[in-house]
């Protein structure tokens, strides 16, 4: 199995990429193939020690700028990192693509390259969360920010199939996210998809409001990509604030700083497991062949761990499980005919 990746997207390209790409290989056993200006990927890769990391290096001279128009970007510059990572798991080079770059190029260029997979209109992004209960999922979590009921309902088979196959929950409850429990609640959109959810063999359990995220009252939360942007920013601004909070605190008193000290090994536990770097990012899901997006100031860690959760999508084959459980299971087809 090989993974391709970006080694020039995001902030603190190709040093950091690089630098994960190496980690991940040696720590998960898996053959990289880094993609993007060769000296400047080799020059990284001289400064470190690469024994027992599988890498290849190919060379793509454009870079797709954080800047760029992604559409633009994706047509003009056609020897681009992304384009040319893109076009090895298109090719069956590689299993799966990581980039830390223009999140919309990486997802324009996985609706022109890779395609979609059939009986999936809109590819959404699928964010995982930690909670007390365990991670759950949120399905769009911004890659269609305007969209119809069988797209939701598509977003729920995709969020469920991940979660069973990388989650490892056997049989995840599913819930649209709404501004209340009650099935009067929400907008014309959320209505009309639950109607659509309760129409097929998934474990749907209605709305699922902002507050159950935490709460364990569903696995796999569905909504537009507008609504679980929002949410997931939130909620990566109010673990940074809590954060801040706590610091403020303990500076407050020297009984409060001994306490910190006697707690710091449960704190920095907290800490990590609010950490968006030990997901490394967010798979593409949708899409032949697998895609995975990384935060664009990811650091080694989240490189790192990127890269090994690509490695996971590949060897569960998820795109297949996706096809195959919107074909058998849902009867997609009669319940959600295909929509622009």
């Amino acid at each position: 199995m090989k993974i391709a990746v970006d080694a020039m997207g995001g902030d603190h390209a190709p040093r950091e990429i690089v630098r994960g790409a190496v980690e991940s290989a040696r720590a998960n056993d898996l053959s990289l193939i880094l993609v993007g200006q060769e000296a400047r990927i080799r020059a990284e890769l001289g400064a470190i020690d690469v024994s027992g990391a599988d890498i290849e290096v190919l060379h793509a001279s454009e870079v797709v700028e954080m800047c760029d128009i992604p559409a633009i970007a994706l047509r003009k510059k056609r020897d681009s990192s992304i384009r040319v990572g893109l076009r090895l798991v298109a090719d069956g080079k590689a299993s799966s693509f990581v980039s830390a770059g223009n999140s919309g190029a990486v997802m324009a260029g996985g609706f022109l390259i890779l395609k979609k997979i059939h009986g999936v209109d809109r590819p959404a992004i699928a964010a995982t969360i930690p909670t007390p209960h365990g991670p759950v999922v949120l399905v769009d979590a911004g890659a269609n920010v305007e969209s119809k009921p069988a797209h939701l309902l598509q977003f729920g088979y995709m969020g469920e199939a991940y979660s069973r196959m990388i989650l490892g929950i056997p049989r995840p409850r599913v819930g649209v996210v709404s501004i209340g429990a009650e099935d009067s609640k929400g907008t014309d959109l959320t209505r009309d998809t639950c109607e659509l959810f309760r129409r097929t063999g998934l474990n749907f359990v209605g709305n699922v409001e902002g507050r159950d995220f935490f709460a364990g009252k569903a696995d796999v939360f569905v909504c537009d990509g507008f609504v679980g942007n929002v949410a997931i920013k939130t909620m990566e601004g109010m673990a940074t604030a809590l954060g801040q909070f706590l610091k403020e605190e303990i500076r407050k008193s020297l009984m409060a700083k001994v306490g910190a000290l006697l707690a710091e090994r449960a704190l920095r536990g907290v800490k990590d497991r609010l950490d968006y770097e030990e997901y490394g990012g967010a798979p593409l899901l949708g899409v032949r062949g697998g895609i995975f997006i990384c935060h664009g100031s990811s650091s080694e860690r989240a490189i790192k761990n990127g890269i090994r959760a690509a490695g996971s999508l590949a060897r569960c084959a998820v795109d297949v499980e996706i096809a195959r459980s919107i074909a058998s299971r849902g009867h997609a087809a009669a319940i959600a005919p295909a929509m622009p």
